[in-house]
């Protein structure tokens, strides 16, 4: 301080030694305040400092700079407490009823919730986030209860928990009145419920947390020996009405906590430090209750910062410059917090990040809370146990962690949001946190099932896991959660082995009927075609016999004519009745002959045209609007017309049964699900933010799915049957041009503009194989019968044939100069 006092009187005298009256005129402050921040005997406020130095010309930056680094020498050698004294002030910790002598400015809050328990035998404390509940409770209302004068109203024992993970397995022995203490018959057990909210944000199974609000309730019963007090934060009022009988036992239950008078909050300012023999300068009170007063929920950062300026008092006193070194309200935690996270290693750092992370909820739709965890969740895979006992050690003792056995768990929640660091890390791996803490509970009900096969994880959510821990970030996975995920994919990885086998069986068996109905067609046709053969020949036969038996008879009318001519009329007349017409023959090859095809006059250009697959219906869109018609190919006459679409309709595609239609068009990212028999539009399935350039429709009749693929990238696949987004493949970094279904519908090729097809595993939603690049367009494609070939068609001007298991093209069929392949693929 007198170092710093004689470099402001050089400053002066180097301006031209100006009078301390000139200086006041020229700086805006009294002249005591600017000679007794001259003087050296205490040091003055930073805005008296940057007054001064304005007024003499120096330099603001460096003057700030160095009064900083003078209250640091400050504080770090002008304590008189001996090491190791207890401070005054809690921090962010809370208040523990053996703390009840220095927790003040609650006495009126205790007292009304002394009334409450006293009227209530179940009731609730409600509260936002910093507002002093679990203080409250512990050391305003437990010592009121031990100390109290109503024998009706003294406990038999005092129970404090919260709920955590599993709270109905967790605490049913505690929610017991018969386990009391002996030596109290009659009196009622008080079950105090801090930080009751975990219900909801830690236990994910709906009847675990029914069966412990069943066993909190009982305490309504007049025959029970219970009284419960729940402290619930008041963004999940909300969430307890989901609980009939919980709303209801709160309906006029309940006393909300509302932020400190100012008086009280003198009283938690001033009292705490009079206690230990200390004061606190008037201005800096002043300064803290102007501020707490306008932050709800700021009671742990008034504690936090007053500890760190009790850490830079001055003597006995505890001052304004003392708490503008340590950052102020907004900026102790955050000081502190930097402090101790910039004496880490790297190897530290990297733990105390992971170490954080994991004691965060993140809120969904509410704001984000602690979670505590175990020390055994907290050791990373494959990493030094001592990284993170020194970080858990280096926080806990700044009380920025607590450690409850072997629980560790954040001091408060106002450390989520006052460390910009850690509000950064969280909003950097929000869902990666989602994904992390999912993976966590699957992992922990899988080693409580003892490891069942049926609790790992399939599908889409063991994609998302690995995509999310690829082996670059397992090291932010605990033991049992790497082994979770490292079993699931190996039993998916045998399962479709499993399939594939299943699979190759299937068609070979298929190979093999085929070939047994091909040979049994083969000699039913053989065997009609001599049929056949055979009733022709005789037919001629008779044909031949008939026209020799009309030329007897008519050479015999002949010869008769002058003998006998009635004889002679009588032939004649037996004669043309044996002669054979061309009636005759006309059945002869009626088989042969083709059935006459019936002609559709389209009513525009017809540019895009799609066969139902029954063969009842034919589908038409022109270029010149947008209007799609649904031609009737048995009368060839227009069956509906469906509008509304935009112009340009670019793909077009029937459902397995003939029911449905899908369109979209090129600068609309829309489709439309049509009803082929009223011309109703069903659905619309949005999404997309380009044009949709390709559909096909899954072979199936029972649910079928449809592909779209659009200019953005992307591949959706939908739930025809409900309109819902099944699930969004992602990973094209061009756009895509044409999709389509394998046979049995498991496998879905996807072509991107800048060549290469993608073959992607539709039920594990991950790319099965990827074939070479064709360094050309693929507009369209199309699977063999047995799935193991796939033909793709683009602007190469031929067609390549390739086999689905090895990626490997079989051959190329070129030389279709006067076609459009995506024509002849498609047709």
């Amino acid at each position: 301080m007198q170092r710093f006092a004689f470099e402001l009187r050089k400053l002066r005298n180097e301006a031209g030694g100006m009078t301390y009256r000139v200086l006041a005129q020229r700086a805006g402050y009294g002249v005591t305040a600017l000679s007794q921040a001259a003087a050296g005997e205490q040091l003055p406020t930073l805005p008296v400092v940057l007054a001064y130095v304005e007024a003499c010309g120096g330099d603001l930056a460096e003057w700030e700079a160095r009064w900083k680094q003078a209250v640091d020498e400050a504080a770090s050698s002008s304590s008189e407490y001996e090491e190791g004294g207890e401070p005054p002030y809690r921090g962010l910790a809370r208040f523990e009823p053996g703390d009840s002598g220095r927790f003040f400015g609650r006495d009126k809050l205790s007292a009304d919730l002394l009334d409450l328990m006293r009227r209530q035998r179940f009731a609730a404390v409600f509260g936002p986030s910093g507002s002093g509940k679990s203080s409250l409770l512990r050391a305003g209302l437990i010592p009121a209860l031990q100390h109290t004068e109503d024998a009706d109203l003294r406990p038999a024992a005092i129970r404090i928990l919260t709920p955590g993970q599993h709270p109905a397995r967790t605490h049913a022995r505690l929610l017991d009145p018969g386990n009391t203490k002996p030596g109290s018959p009659g009196a009622d057990t008080f079950v105090i419920v801090d930080q009751f909210e975990e219900i909801f944000t830690l236990c994910h199974d709906p009847a675990e947390r029914t069966s412990f609000l069943d066993l909190l309730l009982t305490a309504r019963q007049p025959t029970s020996r219970l009284r419960v007090l729940i402290a619930v934060r008041a963004d999940f009022y909300g969430r307890c009405a989901e609980h009939r009988d919980l709303a209801d036992a709160l309906r006029d239950a309940n006393l909300l906590v509302g932020p400190m008078s100012p008086a009280e909050l003198r009283a938690a300012i001033v009292k705490p430090a009079a206690a230990e023999g200390l004061t606190v300068e008037r201005a800096l009170t002043a300064r803290l209750v102007g501020e707490v007063a306008d932050a709800p929920g700021g009671l742990p950062l008034l504690s936090h910062v007053l500890l760190e300026t009790w850490r830079c008092r001055r003597g006995k006193t505890m001052t304004l410059a003392g708490y503008q070194a340590v950052g102020g309200m907004e900026g102790a935690v955050a000081k502190t917090a930097e402090d101790i996270y910039r004496h880490f290693a790297e190897d530290q750092a990297a733990a105390a990040r992971r170490l954080l992370l994991r004691l965060v909820a993140p809120g969904e739709g509410t704001p984000d809370t602690r979670r505590p965890a175990d020390r055994k969740e907290l050791e990373a895979q494959g990493r030094q146990e001592s990284e993170t006992d020194q970080v858990l050690e280096a926080f806990a003792r700044a009380r920025l962690l607590t450690l409850d056995g072997d629980t560790v768990d954040l001091a408060h929640e106002a450390l989520l949001t006052a460390w910009p660091r850690l509000h950064g890390w969280i909003e950097q791996d929000r869902e990666r946190l989602r994904v992390h803490r999912k993976l966590t509970e699957a992992a922990r009900a899988w080693d409580e099932l003892g490891c069942d096969a049926g609790a790992l994880y399939r599908g889409t959510r063991l994609a998302t896991a690995e995509e999310t821990f690829t082996p670059e970030r397992q090291d932010h996975l605990s033991a049992l959660e790497h082994t979770f995920l490292t079993t699931s994919a190996t039993a998916r990885d045998q399962e479709e082995r499993a399939a594939a086998r299943t699979t190759r069986r299937l068609r070979t068996l298929t190979v093999t009927l085929s070939v047994l109905l091909a040979l049994a067609v083969a000699t039913s046709l053989i065997a009609w075609q001599q049929s056949r053969i055979s009733d022709q020949r005789r037919q001629e036969a008779d044909g031949a016999r008939q026209v020799t038996l009309a030329r007897q008879l008519a050479a015999e009318s002949a010869n008769l004519i002058s003998a006998n001519s009635d004889l002679a009329s009588l032939l004649a007349s037996q004669t043309a009745r044996a002669r054979p017409t061309p009636r005759d023959t006309e059945g002869r090859d009626a088989g042969s002959t083709p059935p006459p095809q019936r002609r559709i006059e389209l009513s525009n250009d017809g540019r895009l045209m799609a066969f139902s697959p029954d063969g009842t219906a034919l589908a038409t869109a022109g270029s010149k609007d947008g209007t799609v018609r649904l031609w009737d190919t048995q009368t060839g006459r227009l069956r509906t017309k469906l509008t509304g679409l935009t112009r340009g309709v670019t793909s077009m595609a029937f459902s397995p049964d003939s029911t449905a239609l899908a369109t979209a068009g090129s600068k609309d990212g829309t489709v439309r699900l049509w009803d082929t028999q009223t011309g109703r539009l069903r659905t619309k399935l949005t999404g997309h933010t380009r044009g949709v350039t390709s559909m096909a429709f899954e072979l199936t009749y029972e649910s079928p799915i449809l592909a779209t693929s659009s200019k953005d990238g992307t591949v959706r696949l939908w739930e025809t049957r409900t309109g819902r987004l099944r699930t969004k493949l992602t990973g094209q970094t061009d756009a895509v041009l044409s999709v389509a279904f394998s046979l049995y519908g498991n496998t879905l090729a996807v072509a991107g503009a800048e060549g290469g097809v993608k073959l992607w595993d539709v039920t594990a939603g991950r790319v099965r194989t990827s074939l070479p690049d064709n360094s050309a367009p693929v507009f369209s494609m199309v699977f063999g019968q047995d799935d193991n070939t796939l033909a793709t068609a683009g602007t190469n001007e031929g067609i390549d044939l390739w086999d689905v298991d090895t990626g490997q093209r079989q051959m190329s069929i070129t030389g279709l100069l006067d076609i459009k392949p995506s024509k002849v693929i498609g047709g």
